[in-house]
């Protein structure tokens, strides 16, 4: 019984993290990064319990992706200024959608052999496309909301089927926080047309 309620308090913890993460990153703001670092290993933790192992995978290299966005968020700009947000170029559409494919069959291929796994083709495709988002993220584009937003309508139903309730709660509530990002960030890019030049890839 403790451990069962040790394991609730340790999930309960790290969707707190993360929501205000998320929220931080809704508002452009940089403790996003650092607090993202925390969530992200602590989720590692909790997915790995309960057989979501590309989710598993994916937070190590959301803490990489962390630790890059940190700096970019910092000195990405123009003369290694603060970045602005942007939108996506048809080219940077074109090069995450063949990457995305090539990784979600291959995570999935390899998943599917493990014993334990959990909807191996639906898990390695919400990892995908939350790859590219959190790469979008970390360059300030402004579609990585949009693409948020499908992955956690996705995310909150698989979860609660796993029983991970505080998560799925979690995912509810990122997928509010995402609707609000992508209303407070397109008007950023509004306020800034001389900045908002697509990004190149």
């Amino acid at each position: 019984m403790s451990i069962a309620l040790n394991w609730a308090a340790f999930e309960w913890i790290a969707a707190v993290i993360t929501a205000i993460s998320v929220y931080l990153a809704a508002r452009e703001h940089i403790w996003n990064w650092p607090t993202a670092i925390v969530s992200v290993a602590m989720y590692a933790i909790v997915y790995l319990h309960s057989g979501f192992y590309s989710d598993a995978g994916l937070q190590v290299v959301y803490f990489v992706l962390s630790i890059y966005g940190w700096y970019e968020w910092l000195h990405g700009g123009a003369g290694h200024t603060q970045l602005r947000v942007s939108k996506a170029s048809r080219r940077t559409w074109l090069w995450c959608a063949v990457v995305g494919i090539a990784f979600w069959w291959l995570d999935a291929s390899v998943a599917r052999r493990f014993n334990g796994v959990a909807f191996p083709y639906i898990d390695a495709a919400t990892t995908t496309v939350s790859l590219v988002a959190q790469w979008m993220m970390t360059r300030k584009i402004l579609e990585n909301w949009v693409l948020w937003i499908a992955v956690n309508l996705v995310y909150v139903p698989m979860l609660l089927v796993k029983h991970l309730v505080p998560t799925a709660i979690l995912y509810t509530v990122l997928l509010l926080l995402a609707v609000k990002g992508l209303v407070d960030w397109y008007k950023s890019y509004q306020t800034l047309p001389e900045l908002s030049a697509a990004v190149p890839a």
